[in-house]
């Protein structure tokens, strides 16, 4: 039997898609592990990053932490967590973490910091605080940057989220797990496409969001700078 027709077997079987181990039971727990994962990254990075950028300082330390942090080797880092505190959730909770809080950081930093200066000026002009011109002037513009940070640390989340299923837990990556030591290819390669599938579902959802809540003054600013930049 040929992979393609081994996966169109695995998914035709009735408990792919009802029981304990169905499809619906493991998307729901790989999107409850990415939801925490994010949920706690964006908590830790987002407000470092829009306080360093708001204060336009702290370029060396944002980036070598993010650097740094990308430097580890989630699989490495699950391992260790699991060494120092046992099987269960909060072992790769940590390694997803880890893995989406320099996305998060740098895009945060990097937006509210590449805000005009003629925008924060003004603002400081007619009397607004410095909170208040992070919040109502330079978050609104540097939206779109942060929105991007949280995009790619969901993509990345969700791809590597398959890692639970490595100490124990739920997960789609248990189809690719379990079906490597039953040797079942075709649930190995089933497994790996709804994994996939759900990336690329992640994207397009963040995409159409980002789309929603940004501003069409700020949307109508950005194409104008390109076309400046392309006629340049």
């Amino acid at each position: 039997m040929s992979i393609v027709e081994l996966v169109i077997q695995w998914f035709s079987q009735a408990t792919t898609w009802s029981g304990p181990e169905s499809i619906p039971i493991r998307l729901a727990e790989h999107l409850l592990y990415s939801f925490l994962a994010l949920a706690v990254a964006a908590v830790i990075a987002i407000p470092l990053g829009l306080y360093f950028g708001h204060l336009r300082k702290g370029e060396i330390f944002v980036l070598t932490t993010a650097n740094s942090i990308r430097a580890l080797p989630t699989l490495g880092l699950l391992t260790l967590v699991v060494i120092a505190s046992g099987i269960g959730i909060l072992p790769p909770l940590i390694a997803l973490v880890v893995l989406a809080v320099p996305p998060m950081l740098v895009n945060a930093f990097e937006g509210v910091r590449a805000v005009d200066h003629t925008i924060v000026d003004a603002a400081k002009g007619v009397g607004m605080t410095s909170r208040s011109i992070l919040w109502k002037v330079e978050l609104p513009v540097a939206l779109p940057l942060v929105l991007l940070g949280i995009r790619l640390a969901a993509i990345q989340v969700v791809s590597a989220a398959t890692i639970a299923a490595y100490v124990g837990l739920g997960g789609l990556g248990r189809f690719i797990f379990d079906g490597m030591g039953r040797r079942d290819f075709g649930q190995v390669a089933g497994g790996s496409i709804i994994i996939a599938i759900v990336a690329i579902g992640i994207e397009v959802v963040f995409i159409a969001l980002a789309a929603l809540v940004t501003s069409p003054g700020i949307t109508q600013r950005r194409v104008l700078g390109n076309l400046a930049f392309s006629n340049s």
